[in-house]
């Protein structure tokens, strides 16, 4: 049996394709029906919420999901893979007409790079406004139903002479425009010092973001040393617009690789931590390499434990190694979040580590 110029390349990358897409649908199908189940239960308690409203839910959260666990799909699949090549000796068919475990593995390394490209160009901006539009929805159909516990929502503003703290109760979207409710505003102004001084308090039972300025209703407005002054409107001039005053209620995964770099300078600006939405930055610039890292170490692992026979251990060892590799990879993220690590540290550690264990072991393992 001889093996042309790649075609081992486009034998192996076939099975491996065929094996990643069916680790996507075993893995896609439980997401699914726990995501439904999850929010059948915590959703679904309203009367009036249905079962294709909560299949609408599911379907809008399912996809983000699925990218967070997609290294496991490249781990699994890529196992899955080598193993059915081992299992019917067509590596050892290979190896034995002269075929570097470098070459075979190289396909499956490739492929896997190239799709972790796709995924942050294409797929990371369909799943950001999939999550952003379930956050929404999920919102509004939970928007009389926790009035007692309120969600609680801070935004910052302003300029270099003037600085507005908002706080607000809660928080919902009318026709795309945002809209709070129970508004708390705290306006500071630069003194002759140099240094910002609180001016005044306003309180409105509605805040709606219009184009350039806030509009309030139901306004309480008090000055240090004065009374309460009421009135039935106002309006305050704003920097923000709706798509940027979104992005800060909505968590780091609802917003998109291209608004990220935006979003945390203005983030920063306002005075808060943009450290989620730096790490979340650098975890997905570091996407490609990670999935890379999990087909050389799967194949690495397949190589190594099959020319000792054991399928078993094979299979303990694939389910060991991706659980471990998580646990080390949410460990870093706690720690980036904690601020005691680096964003980009924490992000591009663990798939450098799992491409140097993966390649490490075939040194150890490959003759040729």
């Amino acid at each position: 049996m001889s093996f042309g110029v790649g075609m081992v390349e486009r034998y192996v990358l076939k099975r491996t394709m065929a094996s990643l897409g069916a680790a996507l649908a075993v893995l896609g199908s439980m997401v699914m029906l726990i995501a439904f189940v999850d929010i059948a239960r915590n959703v679904g308690t309203r009367a009036d919420v249905g079962f294709l409203e909560l299949l609408y839910l599911t379907i809008l959260q399912a996809p983000a999901t699925i990218l967070v666990l997609t290294p496991f799909i490249f781990l699994f699949g890529t196992l899955g893979a080598f193993v059915g090549l081992n299992r019917r000796s067509e590596l050892i068919a290979m190896r034995a007409a002269g075929v570097s475990a470098w070459r075979f593995i190289l396909p499956a390394a490739t492929a896997a790079f190239v799709i972790g490209v796709l995924t942050i160009t294409l797929l990371n901006p369909l799943s950001t406004a999939m999550t952003a539009q379930y956050e929404v929805t999920r919102d509004a159909m939970m928007a009389n139903y926790l009035k007692a516990a309120p969600k609680g929502t801070w935004l910052r503003q302003g300029d270099d002479k003037t600085q507005i703290v908002i706080r607000a109760r809660a928080r919902d979207q009318i026709d795309g425009s945002v809209r709070l409710r129970g508004v708390s505003l705290f306006v500071y102004t630069l003194n002759s010092k140099g240094v910002m001084d609180f001016s005044r308090r306003i309180e409105a039972n509605e805040a709606r973001l219009e184009p350039g300025f806030w509009r309030l209703i139901g306004v309480r407005e008090a000055t240090p040393g004065a009374g309460a002054i009421r009135s039935e409107s106002l309006s305050i001039p704003s920097n923000l617009d709706d798509r940027t005053a979104s992005e800060r209620f909505n968590s780091p995964q609802a917003v998109a690789l291209w608004r990220l770099p935006t979003t945390i300078e203005r983030t920063e600006d306002a005075g808060f931590s943009a450290t989620p939405f730096r790490l979340r930055y650098h975890q997905i610039l570091a996407t490609p390499l990670l999935f890379a890292a999990m087909s050389v170490l799967a194949a690495a692992f397949s190589l190594r434990l099959m020319r000792l026979g054991g399928l078993a251990a094979l299979a303990g060892s694939g389910v060991a190694l991706g659980f471990g590799f998580f646990f080390f990879n949410e460990l870093c993220s706690a720690l980036a979040k904690a601020e005691v690590l680096h964003s980009a540290v924490a992000a591009w550690t663990p798939p450098l580590v799992a491409l140097l264990a993966g390649l490490t072991l075939l040194c150890y393992t490959e003759d040729g």
